[in-house]
């Protein structure tokens, strides 16, 4: 009897942590990967997340942080955790949280504040975080104590993933951090339940299935929220079956491969323009797609919309269908009508006639600008050389302005969720944060897979110091940057000395400018990567070869490329609102 009471004394008097408290509650919400830069008071956060089993990684600056964990979300269908200091590391971070809400990617932000004994008093670092992250997130909340902490992270979590997902803050107090508290009185939250799965009405499908079987000009649209929905396979049937065009958005890449023949991503104008019927899949009508409007629209175009969110269902066009529920569930609604009901969109229908004589002639535009020989090379030729060689199910990671949207039409996803970019927020910055991420996830789940990273010069000075986080986690990212000196467009380096002579700097020089000939690889080489500096198309067919052989260790190509090079003409169209 004595001996019972003292095993249940000493279990009474068993203590934990405020920081154990978070990493335990953390994990038990099967949170994998937390991402930040530690500081008061947050450091024993990030050492309990990982005797906890949680990777940390260290960043160099919070954005980056937050963009990282939001990019694991995206990847996993889980929310990676940002840990940020109190203050100016938390506003750094509200960056990364507007982009996950913007993309619709589950985010988590542990961010630490003053001392509840503190507050009012002019604190260190005491800012209004609760109420400044309320612009940017699904849910900003702080536990009302350390035995609440628990609640708080499951509800964070659930409420990330759940409907739309987004980003979520939880704020916790520094002086909750350290604080010790009874073992017993916590009581940590089950695992919430993955998010549940809606199907649309009946009615709605039947209707959508009706207006597609009598498009004369159909157009599937695919979005990233098809990508994050796992609805490749479905979607890939419904193209099939139904022998539909489709177009992916920039992140909707891959979910059907892009070199299938139905894919009509080079005649994205004309297919846009032209269609009777768009389908959008996980798709929003945005400045992505032009808000679905003439002129770049029919003015009588139906749009059937099919999105999880019941909000943007009508935002800017009025859908002659709207389909709420899970984009997979959704499609494989539609696949069960057509296979009780079995439709086939004409293979030798004049509206594929029009398409494939649009995506040939801007095929041909594109070749005729890869094959020219003049040096510096221009944006096609080094992306043509670049698409060579890379291995075909690569995570692509591109940002930048050329870069980005040249490098779209020319580079090939094959694969779902295999292509991050600036998005819908169109975010500068994001790329390495993002690398870092995939490389991460691939690291645990396929090490062979590889994640390529192609930035602007201008896009990689955001988060260039993340070149050091890179080499310190020895992943084997290849960091590709097309160096034109400048932003959209640059100046070579005898123009530019004769700039420098017309006054000072700031007064004369053009405000899209860089400086030329930078040697962004030697950024690699400092921290123990192989960096090449490479001019002409063999340098890079070597360099290439040579980085993309190297399993274990990052790599750097700095590309220089035709300062004044540009995308070919296109015509653009502008609408007075």
């Amino acid at each position: 009897m004595a001996s019972n009471r003292v095993a249940g004394d000493s279990e009474n008097l068993k203590t934990v942590s405020g920081a154990e408290v978070i990493a335990q509650a953390l994990k038990k919400q099967n949170v994998e990967y937390m991402f930040g830069v530690v500081g008061i008071p947050v450091t024993e956060i990030a050492v309990a997340a990982q005797a906890a089993g949680i990777k940390y990684v260290g960043m160099r600056n919070e954005q980056a942080a937050s963009y990282a964990a939001s990019a694991v979300g995206y990847l996993t269908g889980r929310p990676g955790v940002c840990l940020v200091v109190s203050g100016p590391g938390l506003i750094h971070a509200l960056s990364g949280m507007a982009n996950a809400n913007m993309n619709c990617w589950p985010l988590i932000v542990v961010g630490g504040s003053s001392d509840c004994n503190q507050e009012m008093m002019g604190a260190f670092q005491e800012f209004p975080q609760v109420e400044a992250c309320r612009l940017y997130s699904k849910l900003s909340v702080r536990p009302s104590s350390v035995e609440a902490i628990p609640f708080v992270i499951e509800k964070a979590v659930r409420t990330s993933i759940y409907g739309r997902p987004g980003a979520c803050y939880v704020d916790i107090p520094g002086d909750f951090v350290n604080l010790q508290v009874n073992a017993s009185s916590i009581k940590y939250v089950e695992c919430c339940l993955p998010p549940p799965v809606n199907m649309a009405d009946a009615s709605a499908v039947s209707t959508a299935a009706s207006i597609i079987r009598n498009a004369k000009q159909p157009l599937l649209i695919i979005g990233k929220g098809a990508a994050y929905a796992h609805a490749e396979e479905n979607i890939r049937k419904l193209v099939e079956q139904c022998g539909l065009p489709f177009l992916p958005t920039p992140m909707g890449k891959g979910v059907v491969p892009d070199n299938h023949p139905n894919c009509v991503a080079a005649a994205r104008s004309r297919a846009l323009q032209h269609a009777d019927v768009i389908i959008l899949l996980g798709a929003r009508l945005n400045w992505i797609l032009h808000f679905g409007l003439p002129p770049r629209y029919q003015a009588d175009v139906k749009i059937i919309q099919v999105d999880i969110c019941a909000e943007e269902l009508g935002n800017n066009v009025k859908p002659a269908a709207a389909l709420l529920g899970d984009i997979n569930a959704v499609t494989a609604q539609l696949l069960e009508h057509y296979n009780k009901r079995p439709w086939q969109y004409p293979s030798n229908a004049g509206w594929w006639k029009v398409l494939r004589e649009k995506m040939k002639s801007n095929e041909e535009a594109s070749k005729e600008l890869a094959s020219q020989k003049s040096l510096p090379m221009n944006y096609y030729t080094v992306f043509y050389h670049v698409q060579e060689q890379l291995p075909r199910d690569c995570i692509i990671v591109s940002e930048g302005a050329n870069t980005m949207d040249i490098g779209r039409t020319v580079l090939q996803n094959y694969l779902p969720r295999h292509r991050l970019d600036a998005g819908t927020f169109g975010t500068m910055g994001v790329g390495l944060g993002f690398a870092i991420a995939a490389a991460l996830v691939t690291k645990d789940r396929n090490p062979e897979k590889r994640v390529v990273c192609v930035e602007g010069d201008s896009a990689f000075g955001f988060s260039g110091m993340e070149v050091e986080t890179i080499c310190r986690h020895n992943l084997p990212i290849l960091l590709i940057v097309v160096n034109n000196n400048g932003i959209y467009q640059g100046f070579d380096a005898d123009t530019w000395k004769e700039i420098t002579k017309l006054g000072e700097i700031s007064q004369v020089a053009p405000p899209v400018s860089l400086l030329p000939n930078s040697r962004y690889e030697q950024i690699m080489t400092a921290f123990g990567g192989k960096g090449y500096f490479v001019q002409t198309p063999g340098e890079l067919q070597n360099a290439l070869r040579t980085s993309l052989a190297e399993k274990t260790v990052p790599s750097l190509i700095n590309v220089m490329i035709e300062p004044q090079a540009s995308r070919k003409k296109q015509i653009h169209f502008v609408r007075d609102f």
